[in-house]
């Protein structure tokens, strides 16, 4: 057993799991997270708790952050807006198709991290001499892809709830379209791509789940019986556990668990007399 707790660079951010050390913050207090570049300030969102996993190898609060910490930190927050409005200018002198998406910057390095989208290769060494020389610092500058865009801007998935790749996933992982067929998605982009214009990504982390469950539950097209008579499956829902059948008498269709048209699973209640009553 042992503790941790989680905090975040930025509201509604990617969430980063910390020790906490012998430092007890609450929610909303501002901590010191050890950092490649020295101590940065970030939001507890989730106090210190006990788990029951082994967990080893994270990093350690360094502590509340004092006065001087959150006025250093403002002031970097500062500095990063103002190269943001300063790059956006020169790439509009420089007439550049390329946008954007975020700044890094820290003091104790005095290098400003600049990360744009393009829909192609940008020539852009122009644009970082003039950058260096409006701000007399070192500047990076760094392409990124869609779902690395939407990662940096954040904002709302299709279900209602703050993007994953924002929050908690830490790597993407390759998407297919046959992921979302085994799904029963229709294939149409407007509804099974995110906010990145890419595939969902919980279109591979839920996919298991419809691999086991299709596994499991009668194929299409199968000839069943059902409490409501013979017919044949022509749907299949995994989250309800059930099969759309449509009867052979009439050809309405009635929705039945999976389990009451499995035949293994008569089988077995008809040798073992069904489940035994409360």
């Amino acid at each position: 057993m042992g503790m941790i707790m989680a905090v975040s660079f930025t509201r509604y951010g990617r969430l980063y799991y910390l020790d906490p050390g012998g430092h007890s913050p609450k929610v909303g207090d501002k901590v010191l997270v050890p950092t490649d570049a020295g101590p940065e300030v970030a939001e507890c969102v989730w106090a210190p708790q006990w788990t029951s996993e082994e967990i080893g190898g994270l990093p350690v609060c360094e502590g509340i952050a004092t006065e001087e910490h959150l006025a250093r930190d403002e002031a970097n927050k500062r500095r990063r807006a103002e190269v943001r409005s300063v790059a956006k200018r020169l790439i509009r002198r420089h007439e550049l198709p390329m946008k954007i998406v975020g700044v890094d910057y820290l003091d104790s390095t005095d290098v400003y991290t600049v990360y744009f989208s393009a829909p192609q290769r940008v020539d852009f060494r122009a644009l970082v001499r003039d950058l260096a020389r409006n701000l007399r610092a070192r500047v990076e500058l760094r392409q990124i892809g869609p779902r690395d865009e939407a990662r940096l801007q954040g904002g709302i998935g299709p279900c209602g709830r703050d993007l994953c790749c924002a929050t908690f996933l830490k790597d993407f992982e390759p998407v297919s379209v046959r992921m979302a067929k085994d799904q029963d998605l229709p294939v149409n982009p407007m509804r099974i791509a995110g906010a990145c214009g890419r595939l969902m990504c919980c279109l591979k982390y839920e996919h298991p789940l419809y691999a086991e469950a299709h596994n499991r539950m009668p194929r299409l097209g199968l000839k069943v019986d059902t409490p409501e008579g013979p017919g044949t499956v022509v749907g299949r829902n995994v989250p309800s556990d059930s099969v759309v059948v449509r009867l052979d008498e009439g050809g309405r269709r009635c929705a039945c668990p999976s389990a009451s048209v499995c035949s293994p699973r008569k089988q077995h209640d008809a040798a073992y007399g069904g489940a035994p009553e409360s």
